[in-house]
């Protein structure tokens, strides 16, 4: 069973602390959910997890699997089984949603890439692994009811919201990582998108794959049932509790944890 630690985990955006000091446990088979107004920090937790650049780790560490994370690259977090499912995703042109799944595949199960395809038995062994693949692809649209059709349109070009984040629960499905972290999912989404996504993520979690879920509210814990609940505030993680915690934020608002803080 593979365990993301983040310990004491402190993180500055051009200068400016944005989380001033963060410890969460995640394992597989596990669905933490954070919460938090706007600005408390949620998305920059995600995107350090994932080792984007922009934000700066100033003081503590990241741990996955027994190992320490904190200065490695995206795709290298990525190969040890991370997932980041992105709050906007972006439009690709040019690049069709089957051909990104493979490279983004092929890249992550096979680090040395696509074999070279100058020789006929090359070309031979590279047609047999895309219809293999197209047919797993396949599999996992028709878990998460996805149309086929989607696989030969241009990754989120045109897409309405609903289906990006889809398309992000099909990558998820794909890539197969050991923890996935979700960036407001539910974001932009109506009842009808939120329910078929929601289904998707409870088709894929188990015992091999841990969540984070990163939400403002309680409607998507409706849906998705998360084993603890973190309220995260001014970067600080201030209160954790089961989902009756949700439901309380939910009917009361921040204003009462403010209190409890303020107190």
């Amino acid at each position: 069973m593979k365990t993301l630690e983040i310990r004491n985990l402190h993180v500055a955006v051009e200068g400016k602390e944005i989380l001033k000091g963060i410890d969460l446990t995640i394992r597989q088979g596990e669905v933490h959910a954070v919460m938090g107004p706007n600005g408390s920090g949620k998305s920059t937790l995600s995107y350090t997890i994932m080792g984007h650049p922009k934000y700066q780790i100033t003081e503590g560490e990241i741990i996955f699997d027994g190992k320490s994370i904190t200065g490695m690259s995206p795709d290298q977090r990525a190969r040890l089984g991370l997932f980041l499912a992105f709050q906007y995703p972006h439009e690709v042109p040019g690049v069709s949603l089957f051909n990104f799944l493979r490279n983004a595949y092929v890249s992550l199960k096979s680090p040395e890439g696509l074999p070279n395809q100058n020789t006929p038995e090359n070309r031979a062994k590279e047609l047999q692994s895309i219809k293999e693949f197209r047919q797993f692809v396949q599999e996992k649209m028709k878990l998460l009811n996805i149309p086929e059709d989607m696989m030969k349109r241009y990754l989120n070009e045109g897409f309405s919201g609903g289906e990006k984040k889809r398309c992000e629960i099909l990558q998820l499905a794909v890539l197969q990582p050991a923890i996935a972290i979700l960036d407001e999912t539910d974001s932009g989404l109506d009842i009808d998108a939120l329910k078929t996504v929601s289904e998707g993520v409870n088709a894929l979690s188990g015992s091999e794959m841990g969540i984070l879920l990163i939400t403002h509210y309680n409607r998507i814990l409706k849906y998705i049932r998360p084993d603890f609940v973190h309220v995260l505030m001014n970067g600080k993680i201030v209160k954790s509790g089961t989902q009756a915690l949700a439901l309380e934020l939910e009917e009361k608002g921040y204003d009462f944890i403010r209190n409890e803080i303020a107190a």
